[in-house]
């Protein structure tokens, strides 16, 4: 028999394709929606990732991508997406202060507005469920508006009429006047004279001229001062231009954000006050992420070979005492050993000084801070390390140890030369990870010191226990001079760079050890 075709298969593909197609337009709407608002990378993401996944769910050719294609989107979305905008953002001067497009920096300054005549005193008066606004006329008398009701979203223009009395009622207060501020910013008044004032205090009334004037190409003059602004693309200001053509000192801000090229890279290798805290931070990150492995696995290890001796009673106790600081959130724990750390209160202190009479200036001196840095971490990490090890204990044979102790071998013979070279190997890929982890351990960093104390001369904030990962923070969101996006975005690459080795050798590591 030869089989045939569902009599209804036109009326699934049809409700298929008009499924599609409806995706397909509420996309369109929303890249074309993006791309409006000037979010080009997104509306450019979204494009790709959509246009790709309508192609691979709606075409029999690629049914295999299917199973694949949201971990693929989600990579590209939450991993590559970010990448790529921090390395744009590198090779830009993207700060505090350059935030905008030039279009948007140029709409902002045309929007700048300065006060002209004599201000006018204002009351304002309910008529029912309306207001009458009234201005106070410096001769004597007054302007009253017309019964209005407030439009937060819409501009208004009310005529005034002359008055001798102000509008029955009572004046409303400060308070009511704060309250509907946001409506009276709306409010123009035409006066009798034609001329139009604008609320330019929560007192008073003014009229107001642009004050910044568009001229010839680009150029802006100031209307109070007469000064031609010319925007530098050097720099991302609109910059105030001399008789000469050149560029003077003085800016408009806000600026807008450029491209700078190798600018913010050469930074680093250049700048005095960045190099040399950069350099000192980096070798402080490769020691401190050393040391925290070497000593949480040395801890670890010897502890597991403890808590797996027969011979000790009470075990599990142990076990679980010294697994504890594991369970506990390491936030939680940090915040504990920042008080108990405390110079002046902390338990740590009165402890030396009631033995041996000193109080260690635990967050004020650099080699102290970085000590104290390394035995928390230690503490933190060793549990970890030793439950990796209890269970790597497990798989070497008890025979070596039947053996080696035939041949009278003693404890430390037998950790040396069977328990340690039998524990190191597998341990290789989770210690590098282990070091890649400590390479960017912020929150320890933020929590317990901040980076300080702090180093001198340094042309960026930078402290002598600041890792890249916090160093990197502390410039784009605590530069003294302004949030430098763009020098952090540079560093942050150069750490993607250098964790990116980390995680290849990880790799080459791990293919080593189980080949």
């Amino acid at each position: 028999m030869v089989a045939t075709k569902h009599p209804r298969w036109w009326c699934h593909r049809g409700i298929k394709w008009l499924l599609i197609s409806v995706v397909a337009l509420l996309i369109a709407w929303l890249v074309i929606a993006m791309y409006v608002r000037g979010e080009y990378l997104f509306a450019i993401l979204s494009l790709t990732l959509a246009s790709t996944g309508l192609y691979v769910f709606a075409s029999g050719r690629a049914y295999a991508w299917r199973y694949v294609y949201p971990g693929l989107a989600g990579m590209g979305l939450f991993v590559l997406f970010p990448l790529v905008c921090t390395v744009a953002i590198a090779f830009t001067n993207y700060s505090s202060v350059h935030q905008l497009t030039f279009e948007r920096a140029r709409t902002v300054l045309l929007e700048q507005q300065n006060l002209s005549g004599k201000p006018y005193n204002f009351g304002l008066y309910p008529v029912g469920n309306q207001w009458r606004l009234a201005l106070t006329l410096p001769a004597g008398g007054w302007l009253v508006s017309p019964a209005f009701s407030f439009a937060p979203d819409k501009a208004q223009i009310l005529p005034m009429t002359a008055s001798p009395e102000a509008p029955v009622g009572e004046r409303a207060t400060l308070r009511g006047i704060t309250q509907n501020r946001l409506g009276l910013g709306q409010l123009v008044l035409q006066l009798p004279d034609d001329t139009r004032v604008r609320m330019s205090s929560l007192r008073q009334f003014s009229s107001l001229q642009q004050r910044y004037i568009p001229g010839d190409g680009l150029r802006l003059t100031d209307s109070l001062t007469g000064v031609v602004y010319r925007p530098d693309n050097s720099t991302g200001f609109y910059r105030a231009v001399g008789a000469d053509g050149r560029f003077g000192d003085n800016k408009l801000s806000p600026g807008y954000t450029v491209s700078v090229g190798w600018h913010n890279f050469l930074r680093v290798l250049n700048d005095q006050g960045i190099q040399k805290p950069f350099l000192s931070i980096f070798v402080w990150t490769i020691v401190f992420s050393l040391l925290t492995v070497v000593l949480t696995v040395a801890l670890g290890m010897v502890l597991a070979c403890l808590v797996q001796w027969e011979a000790l009673k009470g075990r599990a106790i142990y076990r679980m005492m010294l697994i504890l600081p594991y369970a506990v959130p390491s936030f939680i724990s940090i915040l504990i050993f920042k008080g108990l750390f405390n110079q002046s209160f902390g338990e740590i202190n009165i402890v030396l000084h009631a033995l041996f009479g000193i109080q260690p200036s635990w967050f004020n001196d650099p080699t102290l801070a970085r000590v104290m840095l390394v035995a928390i971490n230690t503490w933190l990490g060793y549990p970890y390390m030793m439950i990796l090890c209890m269970g790597l204990l497990k798989s070497i044979p008890d025979d070596l140890y039947e053996a080696s102790a035939m041949d009278g071998a003693g404890p430390f013979q037998n950790f040396f030369r069977i328990t340690l070279p039998m524990l190191i190997k597998p341990l290789t890929p989770l210690m590098i990870a282990s070091f890649a982890f400590n390479f960017n351990n912020f929150v320890l960093i933020q929590l317990l010191t901040n980076g300080g104390p702090d180093r001198i001369n340094a042309t960026t904030p930078a402290g002598y226990t600041d890792l890249l990962v916090s160093y990197t923070y502390r410039i784009a969101f605590e530069g003294a001079g302004g949030q430098d996006f763009g020098l952090a975005a540079a560093i942050a690459t150069i750490i993607f760079l250098l964790v990116g080795g980390l995680a290849l050798l990880n790799l080459k590591a791990t293919r080593m050890t189980f080949d």
